[in-house]
């Protein structure tokens, strides 16, 4: 009986879930140029709008990237991004999303930052994406300022 390779499970897994299909309607939509990533990966090059402020993101087995990538330049940038294309796999595909902002506002709430503490992106690795990690922070002043009849700073 063959086996199938990791990449090739996740691959599959991300096309049949739609994630994949939902990357590269997005990068049609925004005027990405598509291109062969290996290991299963699309490239999508000169990604524009603003949101998500990052120098990549992913959907499904779609890597976007801000500008032309020249991935041998930042080969753990897209072992990061790849690792994230396997996250996608095993949440079923779109539910990554809710799930990841979830996990982003998590972060954010203990450390001020949506990655340091998001188990999505530390298990992509932290350095790997371009991140820091930063410590975490006391709960409480962030807490109190969603308070009813708290004082907006500023």
């Amino acid at each position: 009986m063959a086996t199938i390779d990791g990449a090739r499970w996740r691959a599959v897994a991300n096309w049949l879930n739609l994630a994949t299909p939902c990357g590269l309607l997005l990068a049609r939509a925004s005027g990405c140029r598509v291109v062969d990533g290996g290991r299963g990966l699309h490239f999508a090059l000169g990604y524009r709008p603003r949101l998500p402020v990052a120098a990549a993101f992913t959907v499904g087995n779609v890597v976007l990237f801000r500008g032309e990538a020249d991935a041998s330049r930042r080969p753990g940038l897209v072992d990061h991004e790849a690792r994230h294309c396997t996250q996608y796999a095993l949440c079923l595909g779109l539910p990554f999303l809710p799930l990841y902002a979830l996990a982003a506002g998590y972060s954010w709430l203990r450390t001020g930052d949506p990655a340091s503490r998001n188990v999505f992106e530390r298990r992509a690795g932290l350095a790997d994406g371009g991140y820091r990690e930063r410590p975490p922070r006391p709960l409480r002043p962030v807490l109190a300022r969603f308070r009813p009849g708290s004082r907006p700073r500023g």
